[in-house]
């Protein structure tokens, strides 16, 4: 690996828009590639920056092909070498720093990427008809393991008049592990905001996740200082939005930093790669390590300690289906992947014997 090229240090431009110093790039590069990073993704193409400019660009044709992986194609974030053609060609991605996925929707299992190479992960919620703390507990699952730092936002704060509704964010507060940060705000108070800006300083790169009408677009619009994304009104039954932002894009900040706004997800399916472990569930996986048995079901056994948390109060019985919920969907998806790669291996088997048998047949042409 080779250090960044120095000339006219374009390092200087590219930590504008995230770029960490002492970054690598490949050696035997083309001289006439260049770095940027991929700011904007279309489904006709993307939008990059290289700190100065921004530019429209194609990916080459080997990320197009059915057989590359989905998650090996360009995403929003990467950093990228390009071409001097018109519009650029993407012609590779450079490593990866963090990556932040999802497995995308249906049966087939596909890790969809969200955001790469950032530092921290906004997880916003509404302190309105659609606060769940469940929810919040299935992205903090998604996020941990990934490199990425979560922050919990909960929105709309100045609309919230129920002392039930500030009992429930307490709890919340409680159950969360000590290392992640929580905020209660009001989204368009510049002031109320001012403390996340501490994760969006020079070369921070973060991305905001949440559903639709959480305020991700809200926001976006006040760290920047202007009115930039579009806002709309949420629902009164369940206090849920339209999808405002329809895209994933990377906005450098004021502050110094980048944040990724992203499309309200209505689906967040795990890749089968989380540790509980490592999420805001880490009390009860080290509660099950004191029960009697090691094979506890957490059912009717003696000495069962999960069950003894259940009955005295210590333990919230909803938190704690919901971490069953997850586990048992953690299972399914490393069970479909396993199976989809002996799939895969069986059809290169056949693939290569009947390639064997035609060899055989009708000889090499």
């Amino acid at each position: 690996m080779a250090s960044m090229p120095s000339p006219r240090e374009p390092a200087q431009a590219l930590q504008a828009i995230g770029w960490r110093v002492g970054t690598s790039v490949p050696e035997g590069a083309p001289q006439p590639w260049r770095i940027a990073r991929v700011i904007v993704q279309h489904r006709n193409g993307y939008i990059l920056s290289d700190g100065e400019d921004e530019l429209a660009a194609q990916p080459a044709p080997r990320f197009l092909r059915r057989r590359a992986a989905a998650d090996e194609r360009p995403a929003v974030g990467d950093f990228v070498l390009i071409d001097a053609a018109t519009p650029a060609v993407i012609q590779q991605v450079l490593p990866r720093r963090t990556v932040l996925a999802r497995a995308a929707a249906g049966e087939r299992y596909a890790r969809q990427i969200i955001a790469t190479n950032i530092d921290t992960a906004f997880v916003l919620m509404g302190i309105d008809g659609d606060f769940n703390p469940r929810r919040i507990e299935r992205y903090l699952l998604l996020i941990a393991g990934s490199g990425v730092r979560p922050v919990v936002v909960l929105t709309k704060a100045d609309l919230v008049k129920d002392a039930a509704r500030h009992t429930e964010i307490a709890a919340l507060r409680a159950q969360l592990p000590a290392d992640i940060e929580l905020h209660a705000l009001n989204a368009r108070d510049a002031a109320a905001v001012a403390p996340l800006l501490r994760h969006l300083q020079r070369g921070d790169s973060a991305v905001l996740l949440g559903s639709s009408g959480a305020g991700k677009s809200t926001l976006t619009n006040t760290l920047l200082g202007r009115e930039r994304q579009a806002t709309g009104a949420v629902r009164e039954h369940d206090s849920r939005g339209r999808h405002t932002t329809t895209h994933r894009a990377l906005i450098a900040l004021p502050s110094g930093g980048c944040l990724i706004d992203t499309p309200g997800m209505r689906e967040l399916k795990l890749t089968g790669e989380e540790d509980l472990a490592e999420s805001s569930f880490d009390d009860i996986e080290a509660l099950a390590l004191t029960c009697r048995f090691g094979d506890c079901a957490h059912a009717a056994e003696p000495g069962c300690a999960v069950r003894a948390a259940l009955e005295s109060g210590a333990l919230d019985p909803a938190r704690w289906e919901n971490y069953r919920k997850l586990r048992e969907e953690l299972g399914a998806a490393n069970e479909s992947f396993a199976a989809q790669l002996e799939r895969k291996a069986g059809a290169k088997v056949q693939t290569r014997a009947l390639g064997k048998r035609l060899v055989d047949k009708y000889g090499r042409r």
